[in-house]
């Protein structure tokens, strides 16, 4: 038995493939969104710049799961890119349309990512909230499976950072 989850593409280049329980999915880049505002330092902090990475996919989780985002082992190496936040945690109340999970990192240097380029990793997982039931189910799972669609049924969240300080 597999479980199900719902899966919305934002661009076709950044399609993420089955995978057995326990695997990571690698996660491409859909492009750069630089965050914007003032950033404060003081004379002599080393300042890096701050890039949130759409990833080209909304997601809805079922009930008691989250995944975690984290840097391939290559990422660094070829991007010269660290998460900004060591790893992103994402549960399943963001899951809507528009709701496109992203990858957060520091820039230790220049260079260029492309649209499609793997980036980060994801591993999906019970959360903290899971039930008894929904831990007894992850037992006897055999992995998920992704539906494609074109419409989540969950509210947008609004992105990252919409459940307050």
């Amino acid at each position: 038995m597999k479980q199900n989850i719902k899966i919305k593409y934002l661009n076709p280049n950044c399609e993420i493939t089955q995978f057995a329980k326990g695997d990571w999915i690698d996660c491409r880049s859909n492009g750069l969104q630089v965050y914007s505002g003032p950033v404060e330092y003081s004379a002599g902090d080393v300042v890096f710049e701050s890039k949130l990475l759409g990833l080209g996919f909304a997601m809805q989780l079922p009930a008691g799961y989250e995944a975690i985002i984290a840097p391939r082992s290559s990422t660094f190496k070829n991007f010269g890119l660290i998460p900004s936040d060591a790893i992103g945690v994402i549960d399943n109340t963001y899951c809507g349309d528009e709701d496109e999970w992203k990858f957060a990192g520091l820039a230790f240097r220049s260079g260029q990512i492309d649209d499609g380029d793997r980036i980060c990793q994801m591993k999906i997982q019970l959360s903290q909230y899971a039930t008894v039931w929904q831990k007894i189910k992850w037992l006897f799972t055999s992995g998920f499976t992704f539906e494609i669609v074109d419409h989540l049924s969950g509210k947008n969240r609004g992105g990252f950072g919409t459940t307050g300080k």
